[in-house]
């Protein structure tokens, strides 16, 4: 179905030529059952053409279409299902909000949200990691498990970004009903 999105829009002029996926390279696949619903209940899921599979949270959903991805060694189920909103509260109305160098935000409240330090924390021990797979062979065994250790440093770093960026606008959605930035 990608493909064939992807000729149409080249054929109008609207895109590239598609180029075949290469192996290591935004690996991923996506699984549709051909329309039918895919039920996932708890900690092992049954799905299509695959077999079982565990996860490591317990899932309580109906989709039609499931993404498997790969990325740094670790593969990642994603799905779409629909669900009913609960709206929250709003303590405060209106928010302003100032994006800083120093702070990740400071909202008109007070409240100061303190950006992540992640990339600082980790720096020594990613040098150290690159440092070491400096003079090894590109393409050697010992160069992709050194490329691995040094890719799985990485999401680590990003993973903590997302999670201070999720949660600053998480509380935003949850207290505010209009937010508005300084540009």
């Amino acid at each position: 179905m990608n493909l064939g999105e992807a000729f149409k829009s080249f054929f109008q002029g609207l895109g590239k030529h598609p180029r075949f996926k290469k192996k290591g390279k935004h690996d991923s696949f996506t699984i549709d059952n051909c329309g039918k619903p895919i039920e996932l209940n708890g900690w092992n899921h049954k799905l299509p053409f695959i077999g079982w599979i565990k996860t490591y949270e317990p899932i309580e959903a109906t989709t039609k279409k499931i993404t498997i991805s790969r990325q740094a060694g670790n593969w990642y189920l994603s799905y779409s299902y629909e669900f009913t909103q609960y709206p929250t509260e709003k303590t405060t109305e209106v928010v302003g909000v100032d994006l800083g160098v120093k702070t990740l935000a400071t909202l008109s409240t007070g409240v100061v949200f303190p950006g992540a330090v992640s990339y600082k924390k980790f720096e020594n021990k990613l040098s150290n990691l690159q440092y070491l797979n400096r003079n090894k062979i590109i393409g050697s065994a010992n160069w992709k498990k050194a490329q691995l250790q040094i890719a799985k440093l990485h999401t680590k770093v990003a993973n903590i970004r997302k999670d201070v960026l999720h949660k600053l606008t998480t509380y935003l959605a949850k207290n505010h009903s209009i937010v508005s930035i300084e540009v």
